[in-house]
């Protein structure tokens, strides 16, 4: 079910300890300009080698350095390529980036641990050998289909933000047939919870008596968006199945199976987020 090479991950971070970009030039040539400081913790989510919350609990754990004296405040400035952060005593080296694609079943919980013990998606990276990865975005529990994993967190902020992520398409059956003018409820809004929910697009690909097959578009994704405005609009979702992230396609990828996105597919992520942001 899942593969150990990651022939299309791009190449880690050079040196032997994390350094991160430079900040911004000064404006003119002898302008002074403070080094941006970043709170340690982040500094160790940066790297991609922990979640942010792992990162703190390792640096209250005392497992941290900074220029060879143990910090244990996740919050601790650091100027990233100018001091030198340490991991149980090693030099902190940026994690190779990966970026993969799963088809999520239903009935994972899109978390690392559920308090409830239920199963989670990282069950299926079971025995794969896996450095850290978190899910770029969620899908709940009943929803299935295509999800991203990354350990890239700069990648992963730039997918989820409403403002430069890429559209996301989903096929979703209903216990009803909505008419034309369901149909344009559902894509001017309507108001739920004090959230106004609404589809990008939606359109009607199949159909029977008592149910609906649609295609649904969204530009940015609320707490079960889709199940809520089918809801007020009068309708219950049977089956929700994300299909599509930007130009990328869920395709035949069985479920529960995942993949390395190829170099074409992250250069075409890019390309739709840039249009994104230019094109609001």
């Amino acid at each position: 079910m899942s593969r150990r090479n990651y022939p299309d991950a791009r190449p880690a971070r050079q040196g032997g300890h994390f350094a991160a970009s430079p900040g911004p030039r000064a404006k003119h040539a002898g302008a002074t300009q403070a080094a941006p400081r970043h709170g340690l913790a982040r500094v160790l989510s940066k790297a991609g080698v922990c979640s942010r919350a792992e990162a703190a609990r390792r640096v209250l754990a005392g497992r941290v350095g900074v220029d060879g004296r143990v910090v244990r405040d996740p919050e601790f400035p650091v100027v990233p390529g100018r001091q030198r952060v340490t991991m149980d005593g090693q030099p902190l080296v940026a994690a190779q980036r990966l970026y993969l694609a799963l088809n999520k079943p239903r009935g994972l919980v899109t978390s690392v641990r559920d308090e409830q013990g239920r199963d989670t998606v990282y069950r299926c990276f079971e025995g794969a050998g896996m450095p850290w990865l978190a899910p770029v975005g969620r899908l709940d529990k009943a929803s299935e289909g295509l999800l991203f994993f990354s350990n890239d967190p700069e990648w992963a902020a730039r997918l989820t933000d409403p403002a430069t992520g890429p559209l996301k398409t989903y096929r979703v059956q209903i216990d009803g047939v909505p008419d034309a003018a369901q149909l344009a409820r559902m894509h001017d809004g309507v108001e739920d919870a004090g959230e106004h929910l609404a589809a990008h697009s939606v359109a009607v690909l199949r159909q029977s008596e008592r149910t609906a097959w649609l295609e649904i578009v969204l530009d940015e994704g609320r707490n079960r968006h889709i199940r809520r405005l089918l809801q007020v609009v009068g309708f219950e979702v049977l089956r929700l199945v994300r299909v599509a992230i930007g130009p990328v396609q869920l395709g035949e990828l069985a479920k529960g199976q995942w993949r390395m996105l190829g170099e074409d597919e992250l250069a075409r992520l890019v390309a739709h987020s840039v249009e994104s942001s230019e094109n609001p």
